[in-house]
C-alpha cells in the first residue's frame, strides 16, 4: 500500500478559467488543489489547512499577490511555503518586487502553458525532498545564529543551533542532522577540529558538512574540502547564497542515498536468486524438507507482525527465515538424510549447520545483518541450544522467532526419522516448550497466527521429548 501523502497546492486567482484549467492540469499528475478567488480567501484557506504550494495572482480584489506573499513569509507557520507568482505583469519591476517580498518563481501569464506546470513540479519535488529535513547552525556570534537559523527556517528547514565547536559536536550525535554549517573561529573546538572529528566519527561522518568563515585564501579553502568539508561559504555572504547551498547540498545528497539504496536492492536481489537456488538445491537433496524454509518465513513473518515489526525488519527477518538452513548445505547426504536415529558424533556434526550458513553469508556486506538469526535459530532460552549456548536476552529477537517456526513445521511434517506430529501435538509440544526452550513471548504470538489461521483444539500436557529430538 502506498502511503505517500498527495501534494495539495493552493491556486488564488480572481479568473475562474485560469483557477479551472490549472486545476485540472494538477488534478492529472495526482496533485490535490484548494481555490481562492482572491488573496484574502487564500490567506484565510492557509490558516485552516498546510498546503505545500501556493500559486497566486499579482492582481486581485480585497488582496493582491504581493501583500498575499508577505503575509505568508512572516507567519511561522505558513513562512516555509513556498510561493509562485503567475501575473500578467512582465516588467522587471514587478518580477523583482515578486521575489522581494520571498516568491520562490515568477511566471509571467504569456509564458504560463510553457513553463507553469514545470516550475511548480519542480519546486514541489525539491519541498517534498527537502520537507523537515533537520540543520544544524554552530556560530559563536548570536546575530549569526539568529539570521541563518531565520533564513533556513523560511526555507522549510528544521534548525538546531549550538554556540561551541563541543556543543555542535554534542548535537550532532544526538539528532543526526541531515547537513552542518559551522563557523571556523570559536571558543574551545574550533571549527575545523569539529569537522574532523564528525569525519572520524561513524554515528555522523555522513553528514554534509559546510565551512563558514569571515575570511580564508584557497589553501585553507582546499585544505578544508580535503578534510571532509562539502562547501565553503566566506562571510559575509548572502543569505540567498547560503539556502541554496543547502537545497543544492541535500538535493545531491539524498539523490546519491537513494540510487545507493536501490543499488543495494539490485544486489540483494541478485544475491537471493543465487541463494534461494542453493536452498532450492538443499531441498531437492531432502523430500522430507521441501518446502520447509518457505513455511518457516511465512510463519516468522507472522509472529514478528504481531510483535511489531516494522516493514523493514519483517522484510529482514524474512528473508533470515529462508536462508536459516543454508548451513546444511555443508552436511554429508548418510548424516542429512540418515532415516534412523543419529549417533553422538553425527548430531554433533548436525550441530554445525547454523555456524556453516553464517559462514556461507559472511563475506556479503547486505546480508551481515541477518546473520544473527541464521547462526542462533537453534539456541534456546535456557542455555541447552547451540551452537553457542546462549540464553534469555543474549538471543536475537529474530533467532527467537525463527525457532518457533522452525520447530512448529520440523514436527508438523515427516522426516527421514519419524512420521509428522498431529497439528494439535505439534501446538501443544510447541507451547510446552515455552516454559524452557522457547522465547515465550514469540510462542504467545505464535498461537495468536494459528489461531487466525487454524482455530486450536484444547491444550493437553505433552512432555518434550518429541522437541528434544528434533
Amino acid at each position: 500500500m502506498n502511503n505517500i501523502r498527495k501534494p495539495h497546492v493552493l491556486i488564488v486567482d480572481d479568473s475562474k478559467t485560469i483557477r479551472t484549467v490549472l486545476s485540472k492540469q494538477l488534478a492529472g499528475r495526482d496533485i490535490s488543489v484548494t481555490l481562492a478567488n482572491d488573496g484574502a480567501q487564500g490567506l484565510e484557506q492557509l490558516k485552516s489547512r498546510h498546503f505545500d504550494l501556493v500559486v497566486t495572482d499579482i492582481n486581485m480584489p480585497r488582496m493582491d499577490g504581493y501583500k498575499l506573499c508577505r503575509e505568508i513569509k512572516k507567519d511561522p507557520e505558513t513562512k516555509s511555503t513556498p510561493v509562485i507568482i503567475l501575473s500578467t505583469n512582465e516588467s522587471d519591476e514587478d518580477i523583482e518586487k515578486g521575489f522581494e517580498v520571498g516568491a520562490a518563481a515568477y511566471v509571467t501569464k504569456n509564458n504560463a502553458s510553457k513553463e507553469l506546470i514545470s516550475y511548480i513540479q519542480e519546486t514541489l519535488d525539491k519541498s517534498m525532498l527537502l520537507r523537515d529535513r533537520v540543520i544544524l547552525v554552530v556560530d559563536d556570534s548570536k546575530y549569526i545564529l539568529n539570521v541563518v537559523s531565520n533564513s533556513l527556517s523560511e526555507a522549510g528547514f528544521q534548525v538546531v543551533t549550538a554556540k561551541t565547536g563541543d556543543e555542535g559536536f554534542n548535537l550532532a550525535r544526538e539528532f543526526k542532522p541531515d547537513l552542518i554549517f559551522s563557523d571556523i573561529n570559536m571558543p574551545g573546538m574550533s571549527g575545523i577540529e569539529f569537522c574532523e572529528k564528525a569525519q572520524t566519527d561513524p554515528a555522523i561522518s555522513g553528514i554534509p558538512f559546510v565551512i563558514m568563515s569571515s575570511g580564508a585564501d584557497k589553501r585553507t579553502m582546499r585544505e578544508l574540502l580535503h578534510r571532509g568539508a562539502s562547501a565553503f561559504l566566506v562571510k559575509p555572504f548572502n543569505i540567498d547564497q547560503l539556502v541554496i547551498t543547502a537545497e543544492k547540498l541535500l538535493s545531491d545528497h539524498f539523490q546519491l542515498v537513494f540510487q545507493q539504496k536501490e543499488l543495494l536492492k539490485t544486489e540483494r536481489k541478485l544475491l537471493l536468486s543465487s541463494i534461494t537456488s542453493l536452498i532450492q538445491a538443499l531441498e531437492a537433496r531432502d523430500a522430507y524438507t521441501r518446502g520447509h524454509s518457505e513455511a518457516v518465513a511465512s510463519l516468522s513473518v507472522g509472529i514478528a507482525d504481531i510483535i511489531g515489526f516494522n516493514k523493514e525488519e519483517l522484510e529482514r527477518l524474512e528473508i533470515a527465515a529462508r536462508l536459516h538452513d543454508l548451513g546444511k548445505i555443508g552436511i554429508r547426504d548418510d548424516i542429512l538424510l540418515k532415516p534412523g536415529s543419529l549417533t553422538e558424533e553425527e548430531y554433533n556434526i548436525i550441530k554445525q549447520h547454523p555456524v556453516f550458513g553464517a559462514e556461507i553469508l559472511k563475506p556479503i556486506p547486505s546480508m551481515e545483518d541477518i546473520i544473527p538469526a541464521v547462526l542462533h535459530h537453534h539456541e534456546k532460552v535456557d542455555g541447552s541450544g547451540y551452537p553457542h549456548g546462549l540464553s534469555e536476552d543474549e538471543i536475537p529477537i529474530s533467532a527467537k522467532i525463527i525457532a518457533v517456526a522452525d520447530v512448529y513445521d520440523a514436527l508438523a511434517t515427516d522426516r527421514p526419522y519419524r512420521t509428522a506430529q498431529t497439528h494439535q501435538k505439534s501446538m501443544e509440544i510447541v507451547t510446552a516448550a515455552a516454559k524452557s526452550h522457547l522465547c515465550p513471548e514469540c510462542v504467545k504470538a505464535f498461537v495468536e497466527v494459528m489461531k487466525r489461521n487454524n482455530p486450536m483444539p484444547p491444550q493437553s500436557k505433552l512432555s518434550l521429548s518429541a522437541y528434544n529430538s528434533l
